[in-house]
């Protein structure tokens, strides 16, 4: 939360859905809800990568909307299937 800008992050479990933790949100941003929501970003991109063959680990999706980014980033393989996910 020590970036300029950070409205909120979280740890999220992709396989389940679930945050192991989460810092700000609030009002403006439901993290619990977002994490969640993400979850789903994830699953579809690896879907795809499966589906086209390619043997490549996700490095970062970013979400660009008017007037935040959300930056999603896999923790890889080794160590479960876990992303953080940050609002800024």
């Amino acid at each position: 939360m020590s970036i300029e800008g950070a409205l909120g992050v979280a740890l999220v479990d992709y396989e389940s859905g679930m945050s192991l933790g989460i810092l700000g949100g609030g009002p403006q941003l439901d993290l619990e809800l977002a994490a969640a929501g993400n979850t789903e970003v994830v699953r579809a991109k690896q879907r795809t990568l499966k589906s086209l063959g390619l043997q490549e680990e996700i490095e970062d999706i970013l979400i660009t909307l008017s007037q935040q980014y959300h930056l999603i980033r896999p923790l890889g393989r080794s160590r479960g299937a876990l992303f953080l996910y940050v609002a800024l």
